[in-house]
């Protein structure tokens, strides 16, 4: 039987509802891609989230969940990442180390004034194909160097393939336990309804089986958290018309389509998300676990139906 280990402190922050910090958006091509860049607007130093988008959905179909980090008190840098082809992904981790590199020289000119970026406090998330990118970036993938430590890695409902013939290259994926050879802690969050077809008995679903959620979690060395939100869809976390902000509404509508959603309301189911990024952040990059550990031992003080998958670690 395990040991029982106390429990944890009352969180001092409600990572489920927005913060206090009064933010600007910016967008600048003077960078690798052009960027999305939502910083506080009050005087301090910040922590910096790089955040990578789905496949054909640009930054601003996130504005909401964005909006929710941020208002923590979090830089988010969001690149417009866009490969010719889905599946051959080698040019979009290049793109995103080259913009991870740029932070160190480009960042701060671009913010508001006495707003400064925290570089040695930095994390890298991205939700579906940005969520693999955002692997695959950490386990090294670039093939150049990189300037800057990654102290946390976050994938929302990452997706390594359209299915078990069509896995993205690189294939990161090796179906072996353990076997990401990452020094950063982790987590992975999964939605339930993302591996279900929309097409009747069709399998084509957003986020496939054997390339979801639960394989990245399941090569997750020990220093790794799960959670699946059982009652929600792959694209759920999106502003409500994301189909008419993606790169060609004609793909956004095929994306509405092909991903099955919940019935809840996807205000929660945004607020759950970041609240868990949030959560996330304040453990891996400011030393504040409480919120974390309050989630991993009490799952119902989310604001939707929380899962938390067997090994997370406290």
């Amino acid at each position: 039987m395990a040991e029982a280990r106390p429990a944890s402190a009352t969180p001092a922050v409600d990572v489920f509802k927005l913060g206090n910090c009064s933010t600007k958006a910016i967008r600048t091509s003077n960078a690798p891609k052009t960027l999305f860049i939502v910083t506080p607007e009050n005087e301090g130093t910040y922590p910096v989230l790089v955040f990578l988008h789905g496949y054909n959905i640009c930054p601003c179909c996130y504005s909401q969940l964005l909006q929710h980090i941020y208002s923590h008190g979090y830089i988010v840098v969001a690149p417009l990442v866009l490969g010719v082809c889905s599946m051959y992904c080698r040019p979009d981790i290049k793109s995103a180390a080259e913009v991870t590199n740029w932070l160190s020289s480009g960042l701060q000119p671009v913010l508001p004034e006495n707003v400064v970026p925290n570089l040695s406090r930095l994390a890298l998330a991205g939700h579906s194909r940005g969520g693999y990118l955002a692997f695959a970036l950490a386990l090294g993938n670039a093939n150049i160097t990189m300037n800057l430590k990654v102290l946390a890695l976050i994938g929302i409902d990452p997706v390594a393939g359209a299915n078990k013939c069509m896995k993205s290259v690189p294939k990161i994926l090796t179906g072996v336990p353990n076997s990401f050879n990452l020094d950063m802690p982790v987590m992975v969050m999964g939605t339930g309804l993302g591996g279900e077809s929309m097409i009747g008995c069709i399998p084509c679903s957003c986020a496939p089986d054997g390339l979801n959620y639960a394989e990245f979690f399941k090569e997750c060395k020990e220093n790794r958290h799960g959670f699946v939100i059982s009652e929600y869809g792959h694209t759920d976390m999106l502003d409500d018309d994301f189909c008419n902000k993606c790169l060609g509404t004609s793909i956004g509508k095929l994306m509405g389509s092909m991903c099955k959603s919940g019935k809840g309301d996807k205000t929660l189911m945004i607020e759950c998300v970041g609240g868990l990024v949030v959560a996330m952040l304040m453990a891996q990059l400011e030393g504040e676990s409480r919120e974390l550990d309050a989630i991993v031992d009490n799952s119902s003080i989310a604001p939707v139906k929380l899962e938390v998958m067997e090994a997370s670690q406290p």
